[in-house]
């Protein structure tokens, strides 16, 4: 009754400590799962206690947590591969697990609204908040499912929230500002004129035309064009606009998209000139052509100021940026064919008439970088962010104007100190656009300013008095202080093998066997024939009880050096006679001495008794 009491009132791991120390009392049954589920203790019959009992003791908590990191990681894989539901599904296996996980709710509801599933996403959301009420990232989970959802209001509380709690979380601060201009776009929609209202105004409302748009093939490619895109936020903002760029056949096909209507078309403009209308459908915008029929004259003037209700300044911004994207389009030809200045006037040219497309100032940049004017390329880069930043350009524009200012100062480099504000550029970039080739230039930056700082930091003469003071620190058996020495010998010269070998050997004495065995192996391919490094390498594979590897370095560093005394004691001493090597590894001994007598001649007196 008292182990009874005991075990009631035991926690999980003093019970099973308790299971094991009177295990001759309490049999234990585990599962034949994969991995045990549960166990049941049950009373040794020679014990007559008033009321049989069992205890189950779930131990899924045992293994749930690695099980459950480990269903998260594949989630995070599947989600960065961009398959959202596998990721969904491992995510719900790991909840499974681990039901108290703030961070497994955040990462599923990233990836239901990754499928524009916002409600379940909200759902994961709130639970996030719910289990961490203080992490920031919950809320900016939160806004994001209230965003799609197109409740603004909720969305701003929430990125707001999160900001109490982290004041400078940049994603938080993004989110909030789009929440903020959704908003104020839904409400001049709700307070736009009732008289005229666009049929098509709800299919550009809100993030899902861009969703739309994304998850299209036909239009896909468009996003990447800044002047589409700068027209889709127009028509965005104000419906109406719609009527102004009709004649792009990208926004008709993106409005096909939006409307899951395929849109043919014009064949050298057989629907567009007809001179048979009747008058029914309105003409398309300009209207040269009057309608012949008596009743049509008033139908028609009263349809006509709809498309052409355009002011002045809006028809001349309209005309400038059409003439910028020419300039554009024949600053790249110029490109191509290698003339640079005259590609430099075309683009320069574009950004006086237009000056909302940072496209035109980072080509520029990029001709000033092909010609070696790196100070104007930065020059450039710089404006295009700054610019950017202020039209709320998109992020992979901002991130191509940082990554070829970080190219034009590797270019400068001069100094290992000089690829410093390079590398910040490079990571800068990225946290606006995960681009592979401005990855690859970060590690190649960060690559080059080691190798460089290894260049200005070398000096043999500084290496020898480190090494030194590194042999008088071991004589007086000061190993750390003497690796630290050594250390800085290899540093001021990499290619000095003795610098390595007396390292490892202060490892050895250390018991930091695979350092010391790195140190080995390397002395002996800076130099292959210093007999040292097979002893050292040798000695460590014995006291790592890798003994055949151990006669086999002994043996190789003979090859070198057949008449070196230490090479020959290591391989007496590990000998059968020596009493060295365990009795189950005798067998090693034997064949390393066949392949001793074969392949060095001079050892059958040594190994022969």
């Amino acid at each position: 009754q008292n182990r009874r009491r005991t075990f009631e009132n035991a926690s999980l791991s003093s019970t099973l400590l308790l299971v094991l120390q009177h295990r001759q009392n309490f049999p234990v049954f585990f599962s034949s799962y994969n991995y045990p589920s549960s166990f049941i203790i049950f009373p040794n019959p020679k014990y007559n206690s008033a009321k049989p009992f069992s205890l189950i003791f779930s131990i899924n908590r045992i293994c749930s947590f690695s099980m459950a990191d480990e269903a998260k990681a594949k989630g995070n894989a599947a989600f960065y591969s961009g398959d959202y539901t596998t990721a969904i599904k491992h995510f719900s296996d790991a909840i499974a697990l681990a039901p108290t996980n703030h961070v497994l709710f955040s990462n599923r509801s990233a990836a239901y609204a990754s499928l524009q599933k916002y409600d379940d996403a909200l759902n994961d959301a709130k639970k996030t908040v719910e289990l961490k009420p203080d992490w920031s990232k919950g809320y900016s989970r939160l806004g994001a499912a209230h965003l799609g959802l197109t409740q603004y209001k909720d969305a701003i509380v929430a990125y707001k929230k999160g900001l109490d709690f982290d004041p400078n979380n940049e994603a938080l601060k993004s989110g909030l500002a789009d929440a903020e201009s959704a908003a104020a776009a839904s409400s001049s929609r709700s307070r736009a004129a009732p008289q005229s209202p666009n049929p098509f105004a709800d299919s550009f409302a809100g993030p899902e035309m861009w969703a739309k748009l994304t998850a299209d093939p036909s239009t896909r490619p468009y996003l990447l064009q800044p002047d589409f895109v700068k027209m889709m936020q127009e028509i965005q903002k104000n419906p109406n606009n719609l009527n102004l760029y009709l004649k792009d056949q990208r926004v008709m096909q993106a409005l096909g998209a939006l409307l899951n209507v395929k849109f043919r078309a014009p064949n050298g403009g057989e629907d567009m000139d007809i001179p048979e209308t009747d008058g029914e459908s309105p003409p398309p915008p300009p209207p040269e052509k009057k309608p012949t029929s008596a009743n049509a004259p008033v139908e028609e003037r009263s349809r006509e100021p709809e498309p052409m209700d355009v002011s002045e300044e809006e028809r001349e911004a309209k005309e400038k940026k059409a003439q910028a994207l020419k300039e554009k389009e024949l600053g790249n030809a110029a490109y191509k064919k290698k003339d640079f200045e005259t590609a430099i006037a075309h683009y320069t040219k574009a950004i006086e008439l237009y000056d909302e497309d940072i496209s035109f100032i980072t080509n520029r940049a990029a001709v000033y970088l092909e010609m070696g004017k790196y100070e104007e390329c930065i020059k450039d880069c710089d404006k295009a962010v700054e610019r950017g930043r202020e039209l709320r350009s998109d992020y992979k524009m901002v991130a191509r104007a940082l990554t070829r200012k970080g190219s034009a100062l590797v270019k400068m480099a001069k100094t290992s100190k000089d690829y410093e504000p390079a590398i910040e550029t490079f990571q800068k970039a990225l946290t606006e656009h995960r681009n592979p080739d401005t990855l690859k230039k970060l590690n190649e930056a960060e690559k080059a300013k080691k190798d460089l700082e290894q260049q200005e930091y070398f000096d043999p003469k500084l290496a020898d008095e480190s090494r030194e003071k590194g042999n008088e620190y071991f004589k007086e058996q000061k190993y750390p202080d003497a690796i630290k020495h050594y250390t800085e010998a290899i540093k001021r010269n990499p290619k000095d093998h003795r610098a390595f070998s007396n390292r490892a050997a202060c490892y050895t004495k250390l018991g930091a066997m695979p350092e010391g065995l790195k140190d080995a192996e390397k002395c002996i391919e800076l130099d292959p024939a210093f007999a040292k490094g097979y002893t050292r390498k040798g000695a460590i594979q014995f006291f790592m009880k890798e003994y055949e590897k151990a006669l086999e370095t002994y043996q190789e560093g003979l090859k070198h050096d057949p008449q070196n005394q230490e090479l020959l004691d290591g391989i007496r001493r590990y000998a059968p006679g020596g009493n060295l090597l365990p009795l189950s590894n005798r067998s090693i001994w034997f064949k390393f001495k066949l392949n001793c007598l074969r392949s060095i001649p001079i050892f059958a007196d040594v190994l022969i008794k």
